[in-house]
């Protein structure tokens, strides 16, 4: 399976990468895995939803 980073996952989702790390530390993002100090993301991951939000489309 292929990874990318914080950095990477940060340029692809269009979020800062502290908001990634806060999603890995919370388990929000399937499959990542932190090796030493680098959270490592799988490339198919998908942008987990923002919780700040209501989907509520009528």
């Amino acid at each position: 399976m292929d990874y990318m980073t914080l950095k990477e996952a940060s340029e692809k989702w269009g979020v800062t990468p502290r908001q990634i790390n806060y999603l890995c530390t919370g388990g929000r993002i399937p499959g990542a895995v932190k090796m030493a100090t680098i959270w490592m993301i799988p490339k198919d991951a998908e942008k987990p939803a923002d919780r700040r939000f209501k989907n509520t489309k009528k």
